[in-house]
């Protein structure tokens, strides 16, 4: 008998109470992009879909005046309303429509699937999309069905109504544009989905300052349509703020699960003073943009590369041997996402964030050095 009062190792405890899908999971690893302390050239860490932009100085200027002003002592606002009024004014929220808040929109999709997560409820989503709609329903102990896209990456349609048919899911995730294939879906295949879901549908709009579409002005259209966006994308992924806005009567269930002060106080302060005047955002975006089509364009004229065109902050490559490129440029101290082995349709498929006009000339150097001869 241990000190305790157990007489069982740890590991024999855990093996009884831990679920077993969660003890054969591996935890999130970030890949860092520190040389391992090595000196020498700087890495370019261009992974994770970050914008590669500093702040302007009058921005970083009004930011830093508002966080001194916190009061570290005190709760924040529970309910954010300042922010909440930031985002309504700055990004054009339609009146009517209620805003919930969340530390980034991980913690949104994960409240989402836990509100819904009855016995024998069902998330679906099509794929290759963001991981965490799965991951998510297996931390809620709820069935994932994955409708699989079509060979060119666009929703198929057919497959996706039949999958709502057959298993009437409590919610349906749509990344839009969709992650990691970058591609907008067909407008009236996500309103075809919407029709036919008994339940809730979430249109995950992450990469919208980068897309051409937008479900922001219908979301009040449908009444089982919810639409979640984040910050991250748009040069404040260090401040995790995610906001979902749909009919008030879903946000009014969503924030039971909500906890309290999820949104820290600094996070609050600093979304406000940065909201305060978006025009960076939009020259940054436009900035991105730009650089996207560039990169795109020199990689297409590499031999045995095909780009595949993206709405998002990175670029989407199918080459001969993915693994080999990425060791390649991991070599060279630049750091992209190998998304070999994700999925069937992403067999040799990488995905590289857009980074600054330098980063991207380091880049394209690389490339251009591992291809192979002509």
């Amino acid at each position: 008998m241990t000190d305790s009062g157990h007489a069982f190792p740890a590991e024999e405890i855990i093996a009884r109470v831990v679920r077993p899908e969660i003890r054969g999971l591996s935890a999130y690893v970030v890949a860092k992009a520190d040389g391992g302390g090595n000196a020498g050239q700087p890495w370019t860490k261009i992974d994770a879909m970050e914008n590669p932009y500093p702040l302007p100085e009058a921005v970083q200027a009004r930011m830093s005046a508002a966080l001194s002003r916190v009061a570290i002592n005190s709760y924040p606002d529970g309910s954010g309303e300042g922010v909440k009024r930031s985002l309504r004014s700055a990004l054009g929220i339609p009146q009517g429509a209620g805003i919930l808040l969340g530390n980034g929109s991980d913690e949104l999709i994960q409240l989402i699937v836990s509100a819904l997560a009855k016995p024998g409820a069902v998330v679906l989503a099509p794929e290759p999309s963001f991981v965490m709609y799965r991951m998510d329903a297996l931390y809620a102990a709820t069935r994932f069905v994955g409708v699989p896209l079509s060979p060119d990456f666009s929703l198929d349609r057919d497959a996706m109504l039949a999958a709502i048919e057959r298993e009437s899911p409590a919610v349906v995730f749509i990344a839009y544009p969709n992650n990691p294939t970058g591609n907008l879906f067909s407008e009236r295949d996500i309103e075809a989905v919407v029709a036919a879901s008994p339940g809730l549908v979430v249109i995950d709009e992450a990469y919208s300052a980068f897309a051409d579409a937008s479900f922001l002005d219908r979301v009040l259209e449908f009444p089982n349509l919810l639409l979640l966006r984040t910050l991250s994308k748009v040069g404040m992924a260090g401040v995790r703020l995610g906001y979902a806005v749909a009919n008030p009567a879903w946000v009014t269930q969503l924030n039971k699960l909500r906890q309290p002060y999820n949104v820290n106080a600094f996070t609050q302060a600093a979304v406000e003073a940065l909201l305060s005047d978006t025009r960076w955002i939009a020259e940054q975006a436009a900035a991105i943009r730009a650089e996207r089509a560039r990169v795109e364009s020199a990689l297409a004229g590499l031999p045995d590369v095909r780009v595949h065109a993206t709405q998002t902050n990175f670029v989407l490559a199918r080459v001969n041997d993915a693994t080999r490129i990425f060791d390649g440029l991991k070599a060279r101290r630049i750091l992209i996402k190998n998304l070999h082995g994700w999925h069937p349709l992403l067999e040799n498929f990488l995905r590289i964030t857009v980074g600054t006009p330098a980063e991207n000339d380091r880049l394209i150097a690389a490339l251009t050095e591992l291809a192979p001869s002509p």
